[in-house]
């Protein structure tokens, strides 16, 4: 048997350090050979790590949330008949190491036949005949105690399994004050109905004044993963650019019309388009004429950089948390392109099948809740991007058109800018160019 160690690989494209963001294996297990062994995380993108040899794991040596550098040892694994690492002397092996940790938690539980090597009967002192035998060392064999009976009298913690401690809390019941009949006096379900009938409360009434419960549960939830990366890249955004946002109100009645012409033709055969194809056209061509938006800000060396590619990032929520995967070459799509090409992204965001490639290099955003978006929103920059827009619910209210009062499908454009680079009055004309594209769709298809 040998050990071998595992270490972070390097990722490639000059990353030191990743996060570790899931484990799925655990000491003990048996892996096969290019089985995953954990999720890691950089940027935004999920890196998978296989395993390169067939064995047992020993020890995880890196706790789910930690940063890890390159180089790093993540994993032992112990392989039978393969050339690896030597395995740690018994001497060098400290109290806390998991190999020991591993071999005590075998000892506790097996018998005489699965006692770790160094417990084996071939090291047992052989008696003869009429002698009594000799125990062997404490501490091969721990000892286990039965644990007294604990009486709720006696101020001891109630010993009760988790599914008893959550009805109880549900009925309203101190375990305290519950006599537990179970081995070592715990607390059974039988116990809990016994009390309630002692005190006279049912199940049904203590259910009945449950919306009125008092309700002190607490959960930790730790920040790691995508959700440490989005927490990061936000509280960047916000300390270091001043936004502004402006909101536009535009009229999509004839967009809509238009949207549900072109789907009832062409949705079976081209695929059916949403808003978004629509407005994502409305800012390819509006930033022609205004580069300044359609840019990047390097704060530290003080450049912006303005691309006559559009590289447009769309906001996406998944089950982990935000994601911006991004539409290369937004201006060489037309609407049913553009759609299929949303559905794609969307897709290997949500499922984590994303690239690094696909996650990085936006040079605008935009961001949209669909159907759950309310009258108006103040969106976050996308660092280092200058701009961000989203559009927000469509509403059907009356207008005045022509001297009359008619029902209207209005929405109202949201949007935010970097203050440094982009002034109010380029702002407010960017958008407006894309409130007269949407509010007259045919010359989406003209330009």
């Amino acid at each position: 048997m040998t050990i071998q160690t595992i270490k972070m690989p390097d990722i490639g494209e000059g990353i030191a350090e990743v996060e570790l963001v899931a484990w799925h294996v655990q000491v003990g297990d048996s892996v096969a050979e290019d089985q995953i062994l954990a999720d890691v995380m950089t940027d935004k993108a999920t890196v998978e790590i296989p395993s390169h040899v067939a064995g047992v794991v020993l020890s995880l040596d890196a706790a789910v949330g930690q940063v890890v550098a390159v180089g790093t040892e993540i994993i032992h694994i112990e392989v039978e008949g393969a050339a690896g690492n030597e395995p740690p002397r018994p001497d060098s092996l400290s109290l806390d190491s998991p190999v020991i940790a591993n071999a005590a938690k075998q000892s506790m539980t097996a018998g005489l036949h699965g006692l770790p090597r160094s417990a084996r009967s071939d090291q047992i002192p052989v008696q003869g005949p009429g002698e009594i035998p000799t125990p062997a060392p404490t501490t091969a064999h721990p000892v286990i105690q039965i644990p007294p009976r604990l009486d709720a009298t006696a101020g001891n913690k109630p010993v009760a399994a988790p599914a008893v401690r959550s009805r109880a809390w549900e009925l309203g019941i101190e375990l305290s004050s519950v006599t537990g009949t179970g081995p070592a006096g715990r607390i059974t379900q039988a116990d809990l109905d016994a009390h309630g009938r002692q005190r006279g409360t049912s199940q049904t009434s203590a259910h009945a004044d449950e919306r009125y419960a008092q309700r002190t549960a607490e959960e930790v939830i730790p920040v790691i993963g995508l959700r440490r990366k989005i927490a990061q890249k936000m509280q960047e955004a916000k300390r270091r650019i001043p936004h502004f946002t402006y909101v536009e109100e535009i009229d999509v009645t004839e967009l809509e019309d238009l949207r549900a012409r072109l789907n009832a033709r062409h949705g079976s055969s081209r695929g059916r388009l949403t808003l978004l194809p629509f407005l994502i056209r409305a800012i390819v061509l509006a930033v022609r004429d205004h580069p300044e938006i359609n840019a990047r800000y390097d704060d530290e060396a003080a450049v912006v950089t303005r691309f006559a590619a559009v590289h447009l990032g769309l906001a996406t929520q998944t089950s982990g948390g935000l994601m911006v995967p991004v539409i290369r070459h937004a201006e060489t799509l037309d609407l049913w392109a553009c759609a299929a090409e949303i559905l794609r992204l969307a897709e290997a965001a949500r499922s984590g099948k994303a690239t690094r490639e696909e996650l990085s290099g936006s040079t605008i955003t935009v961001t949209s809740l669909g159907p759950l978006a309310g009258i108006a929103h103040t969106p976050v920059i996308n660092h280092p991007e200058v701009a961000i827009v989203g559009p927000n619910r469509i509403v059907e209210r009356p207008m005045i058109k022509g001297g009359l009062v008619v029902a209207r499908k209005m929405m109202n454009l949201s949007s935010s800018f970097d203050h440094r680079v982009v002034d109010g009055m380029n702002a407010a004309e960017f958008i407006r160019q894309v409130r007269d594209y949407l509010e007259y769709p045919g010359t989406l298809l003209l330009d």
